[in-house]
């Protein structure tokens, strides 16, 4: 039965809803470089990051036995890393690409729902699972290199002779989310004519520039606490 007074108020929005989410500051340290060109060559002595990516992030969310409603979130990163290695100091780099792989956890409330919903063509939501679980959904920077050394490689925690490799450590900021979908009512207001007036084409270029605020803090330094000079505010040099 159609509600007057229920679309009078607002306009109802399927969405995204974020029931938990936490952020992680992650050192990754000594992972192990599977280079594409197979073994490191025994020429190369000195290494030199760079850059390195993240190249997939592969996510599984598993209930918490006896705890209702909370997740385990299971992430796996797969960075692509590139290494400049030298005989000795000045020689040629030669270039070098691998992969390195590292995991981490993390437990988060995401409800619960044993609705299954079903949609027509491709109006799925990115957030809606048939299986009742919530969507995990992870941002990351691009990582920091903090090291590449050369290291040899082990087996069965013994070390090979004459076998090395490269291992890199790695800083990593991150965001994780668990996401539902759900209906929310968004207020709506009457249509109004904007009253910003639009550039015209007919006026000049510098007319228009003429137009555009003077960006003083682009030309105001900052200091190291974030603060302008103009600021009056000192800092602590102790």
């Amino acid at each position: 039965m159609y509600d007057h007074n229920y679309y009078e108020s607002g306009a109802p929005v399927r969405a995204a809803r974020v029931y938990d989410s936490c952020s992680d500051k992650d050192c990754f340290s000594g992972l192990p470089v599977t280079l594409e060109s197979g073994e490191l060559s025994p020429e190369i002595n000195i290494l030199r990051s760079r850059s390195a990516q993240v190249e997939n992030i592969s996510v599984n969310v598993e209930p918490v036995p006896f705890n209702r409603g909370f997740y385990q979130t299971d992430l796996t990163i797969t960075f692509d890393i590139e290494i400049a290695g030298y005989a000795q100091s000045g020689a040629e780099p030669v270039i070098m690409r691998g992969k390195a792989y590292a995991a981490k956890s993390c437990i988060l409330y995401g409800s619960e729902s044993s609705v299954r919903t079903f949609f027509s063509g491709d109006a799925q939501p990115a957030a809606d699972t048939s299986d009742g679980l919530p969507t995990a959904a992870v941002s990351v920077l691009e990582p920091i290199v903090l090291e590449t050394r050369i290291e040899n490689i082990c087996s069965d925690s013994r070390q090979i002779p004459g076998q090395r490799g490269i291992a890199v450590t790695l800083g990593l900021f991150s965001v994780v989310e668990l996401i539902r979908p759900t209906t929310i009512m968004v207020p709506t207001m009457e249509y109004s004519i904007p009253q910003r007036e639009c550039f015209s084409e007919s006026e000049s270029p510098c007319e228009i520039f003429e137009r555009l605020k003077f960006p003083e803090e682009e030309f105001i330094p900052l200091t190291l606490n974030g603060t302008d000079r103009g600021s009056g505010e000192t800092m602590d040099a102790s």
